[in-house]
């Protein structure tokens, strides 16, 4: 993606997104992995309320690995959760930029983001084609949730 591209995408952007995606912009494939691996550190735990109702969760049937995605509408503003194990650390990250991004959003902003939200971060110069399978159909999982709760 060009920068041009990339900056006009990046207007729809919550605030905090745009951040992590500059970041990302300005580093290697390798320094992007090393931020991935640091963003997997950062992801929450789920809370008690959705601890006991995991099962209800959805799955993303797309990552190799079980990973679970659940969002909350309130107020206007979304709160997104993820539980993924920490055995996969490159999933783990991207759901937790995706969070750490995203959460406080309007279903709008998120409905912006593209699919492919992974290549405007510039993993797919990092990670191999498979794993971004899985990335790719993570915000497609999240749009999903959104659409049933607005």
């Amino acid at each position: 993606m060009s920068t041009e591209t990339i900056a006009n995408i990046l207007e729809s952007f919550p605030a905090r997104l745009q951040e992590i995606v500059r970041e990302f912009q300005e580093a290697s494939p390798q320094e992007r992995v090393d931020y991935l691996l640091d963003f997997a550190e950062s992801l929450p735990e789920l809370p008690d309320h959705l601890l006991s109702q995991r099962d209800q969760m959805e799955q993303v049937h797309e990552c190799q690995t079980p990973v679970f995605v659940h969002v909350e509408l309130a107020d206007g503003h979304l709160r997104l959760y993820f539980d993924v194990p920490r055995e996969s650390p490159t999933v783990r990250g991207y759901a937790a930029i995706v969070a750490e991004g995203l959460n406080g959003a309007t279903p709008e902003q998120v409905w912006a983001i593209p699919d492919d939200l992974y290549r405007v971060l510039g993993l797919h110069e990092a990670i191999s084609p498979l794993r971004l399978r899985g990335l790719h159909a993570l915000i497609g999982y999240v749009k999903r949730q959104i659409r049933h709760l607005a």
